[in-house]
């Protein structure tokens, strides 16, 4: 065990920086091999749909991300198991994160018929939908995980990041319910949200970087 946490735990963290800042490249260059795509506009998932010239390459590359996130989940919980059902709680919710967000999304397309959702969309939506639910319940987790007495600084931040991700989570599912101007967004909504829940993991893999410096086992 002690090669795992010295090795592949600070691998995982590195791969989920990588996978985090990767996807930001990859979108905007996927974006651009779609003709008329908006990425203000229009949802990530349109870059995955049958229809998409890039849709098995966007596809494979969510579920490479997905399974990051995993890797990053089974290392958390490993440097942090002896907190407790907290931990693993919240490397569940990371694991299902890249689950739903990465291997959902890669695995069913978001296809439409006419205005009509097909029944891959609907699987699609559904993991997606629980994924981003994960991530944004996570941070409620991590500040019984780590309590404010122990990391002021983290607390705070978590408590700024599940706020700005409620809300930018609350814009972007507006687009179901509402033709307003903010649903012509859409895009930025759901990019922003994703960014959001990026920002969070890479700040995971962080703590767990400075727990294992800490612990003199990082390689």
């Amino acid at each position: 065990m002690v090669s795992f946490r010295k090795y592949w735990v600070p691998a995982a963290c590195v791969l989920c920086y990588l996978a985090c800042f990767g996807d930001a490249i990859a979108l905007y260059l996927f974006g651009r091999e779609y003709p008329g795509y908006r990425h203000v506009a229009d949802t990530i998932s349109t870059l995955g749909a049958t229809k998409s010239p890039v849709s098995d390459q966007i596809s494979a590359w969510w579920m490479i991300i997905g399974s990051v996130f995993v890797v990053l989940a089974l290392a958390f919980n490993e440097v942090y198991k002896e907190r407790g059902r907290n931990v693993r709680i919240a490397a569940w919710l990371i694991a299902l994160y890249g689950l739903g967000e990465g291997w959902g999304s890669g695995l069913f397309k978001a296809d439409h018929v006419g205005r009509a959702l097909t029944t891959s969309a609907i699987v699609h939506d559904i993991l997606g939908g629980i994924g981003s639910l994960a991530s944004l319940v996570l941070p409620l987790v991590m500040l019984r995980v780590f309590p404010k007495k122990e990391r002021p600084g983290f607390y705070v931040f978590t408590v700024v990041i599940f706020c700005t991700g409620a809300v930018v989570s609350l814009l972007f599912t507006s687009n179901h319910f509402s033709s307003s101007a903010i649903s012509s967004y859409t895009g930025l909504w759901q990019r922003l949200t994703i960014a959001v829940h990026y920002v969070y993991f890479m700040a995971i893999a962080g703590v767990v970087l400075k727990e294992l410096k800490q612990e003199g086992e990082t390689p």
